[in-house]
């Protein structure tokens, strides 16, 4: 039943992590320095108009084509691609399993199981597990992390990135690539994260994920639409420029005077009140009542000063998340450019990582 591509999957050699977002492609290319990780490729491309709805791909040949852009642009060698799922096309459970079945036994069992976990007929669905470790107070049990989505969701990305040139090796789903790439900005949070509640904000174009991160595991992640398309949208409509020229002067600057106070001003605000409210459901749906971090990531946190910003009106120490401020970079990237996007790439750099599974 379970199929390369799977929604895990590992490999030996560099995979490329590619984040398929709303708005652009994000490939980035990640390899061994001795005792570090090496940024050895990367690029952004930009997708074209609608070929991305509600984060599904509604154009599989102009997403393909994006890739295949991203892959030219970055000069990676590398065939083999990682790519994600958004949580809202997973099904996730955690079934407790007797520890003594071999791969081939614990397959065949959660195959027999699954029909009472997945609300779809099981031949419309690609799956896969993981165990994750004992079952607490079941001695000879262990937990098994199923996870599952409509096969069509998972051949759609194949497709695109085979179209693209690269050979799908792994489909991932979003929140477990945020945790990987956690790993590499524990360290600059205290205790390294260990028994700590840290919230990742990733603000993307459309949609706003919240994950909370609880003793380095991921407990609670919620998506909430709201993102950095608004403000391109409003650059827009109020100094009269296309989309592309708003979304370009978004990152490079030149607007009139009166942007900062009437425009950005404004969104940032947006975002605050964004941040809180997914706090609260968070809360309110949990038996937490407080985190001690907030990590954001996402392109409108590269937004200047937005960290203090949030840190001032929630109370919670706040920082910018850059999963390579300890990696070394390689000569033919330009570390400023890389550093601007770093917010933007931690899905992308949580794919990349399923190189050294």
């Amino acid at each position: 039943m379970i199929q390369i591509p799977s929604l895990f999957g590992s490999g030996k050699t560099n995979i490329i992590g590619l984040d398929i977002s709303t708005t652009a492609v994000k490939l980035l290319e990640l390899g061994r320095d001795g005792s570090r990780y090496r940024v050895e490729s990367y690029s952004v491309e930009p997708l074209p108009p609608n070929s991305i709805i509600d984060k599904q791909i509604a154009d599989t040949e102009l997403v393909g084509e994006a890739i295949r852009k991203a892959v030219k642009r970055s000069g990676t060698k590398a065939t083999l691609a990682a790519a994600a799922l958004a949580g809202s096309d997973v099904i996730t459970k955690v079934i407790p399993m007797p520890d003594d079945l071999s791969d081939e036994e614990m397959q065949g069992q959660i195959e027999v199981e699954a029909d009472q976990y997945i609300p779809y007929p099981i031949e419309e669905v690609s799956l896969d597990f993981e165990v994750i470790g004992e079952t607490e107070g079941a001695p000879g049990k262990v937990d098994v992390l199923l996870v599952a989505s409509r096969r069509e969701h998972v051949d759609n990305r194949s497709e695109a990135i085979e179209m693209g040139g690269l050979t799908p090796r792994v489909i991932d789903v979003e929140t477990y690539a945020m945790e990987n790439a956690f790993t590499l900005i524990r360290e600059q949070l205290p205790d390294h994260g260990l028994d700590k509640t840290i919230a990742i904000i990733d603000v993307g174009a459309t949609m706003t994920t919240l994950s909370v991160i609880h003793d380095l595991k991921t407990v609670y992640t919620r998506e909430q639409v709201f993102g950095g398309k608004q403000l391109t949208e409003e650059i827009q409509r109020r100094y009269g420029l296309s989309y592309e020229e708003a979304g370009m002067a978004k990152r490079q600057g030149g607007l009139p005077d009166d942007y900062l106070s009437e425009v950005l001003e404004p969104f940032k605000q947006a975002m605050v009140q964004q941040v809180g409210r997914s706090l609260q459901y968070f809360f309110a749906a949990s038996n937490f009542n407080e985190v001690d971090h907030i990590v954001l990531a996402g392109g409108s946190s590269s937004i200047a000063g937005m960290e203090e910003y949030i840190q001032k009106r929630e109370g919670i120490p706040a920082l910018v998340a850059n999963p390579f401020s300890k990696m070394v970079i390689s000569p033919k990237i330009k570390a400023q450019i890389l550093g601007n996007d770093a917010p933007a790439l931690m899905t992308a750099c949580g794919l990349a990582l399923r190189s050294f599974d």
